[in-house]
């Protein structure tokens, strides 16, 4: 007799979705995505085979970016995408199909839940879900400037340094990253900023930008802010506060 094989379901009822839409309903020109929000790991995966040292929480989440994301999108009363999973579970900012996307390793720590072939159902279930959500917000609306926000370490095991306070990142459109650049600049000259630091765009290790700011022509970037200016409550709501009225000097804004 013949046993039917099933794939078993990698999200049960104890986990949370992997996608919040905030603001969902605004028609405001501005959409925005942070990729990097959450830090859950299904049930079913345990903790990855991580401990100690290695459970550092820059490695599983952009720390501050969702509550900076969240504060952004209250502040300009502009739709927001946040993703819940941790990056290490399947990196939702990766082609989904990438060896990044399902990292092997993460700043210098091996990920043992991870070794081997990805696994099709964090596809399926994280990240084509989060995509999803991402292009309905995108035609929901006409949409004119869509920006993502994150949050890096100041130093990746082994690196030097990183002096920047804050980056804005992009590869077609650097007029965007400009602008912006310039506007936070004119509040706070001491600040340290730069276009296309610590990252670059390109299509290997980049989802949002490449698969969906540029082909529909839209004004962007992707703003990366040091995650130590990010530590407390006051803290986002200050950069919330640059970073807003900064957007809010764009042209597509006004």
């Amino acid at each position: 007799m013949k046993t039917e094989l099933r794939q078993k379901k990698l999200l049960g009822d104890q986990d949370p979705e992997p996608v919040t839409f905030v603001n969902a309903s605004s028609r405001s020109p501005l959409f925005l995505v942070c990729e990097h929000a959450g830090s859950a790991i299904p049930h079913d995966l345990g903790d990855l085979g991580l401990t100690g040292t290695a459970m550092e929480p820059h490695r599983y989440t952009d720390i501050g970016a969702e509550p900076l994301a969240h504060a952004i999108a209250e502040h300009l009363k502009a739709p927001l995408v946040l993703q819940r999973y941790s990056r290490l579970v399947i990196d939702c900012n990766r082609p989904p199909q990438s060896s990044e996307a399902v990292p092997a390793q993460q700043d210098g720590i091996v990920i043992p839940g991870n070794l081997g072939l990805p696994d099709d159902t964090r596809i399926t279930e994280i990240f084509t879900p989060f995509d999803t959500a991402i292009e309905q917000g995108l035609t929901r609306s006409p949409r004119k400037l869509a920006i993502s926000v994150h949050s890096f370490t100041p130093r990746l095991v082994g690196g030097p340094p990183r002096p920047w306070h804050c980056g804005f990142l992009s590869r077609r459109d650097t007029t965007t990253a400009q602008r912006l650049m310039q506007a936070v600049a004119d509040q706070d000259a001491a600040l340290v900023l730069a276009v296309n630091e610590p990252y670059q765009i390109d299509d290997e290790t980049d989802w949002f930008i490449p698969a969906h700011a540029e082909p529909m022509g839209l004004a962007h970037t992707l703003i990366e802010v040091r995650n130590d200016l990010l530590a407390t409550p006051s803290d986002v709501a200050h950069w919330a506060g640059i970073l807003s009225r900064a957007i809010l000097k764009l042209p597509e804004l006004q």
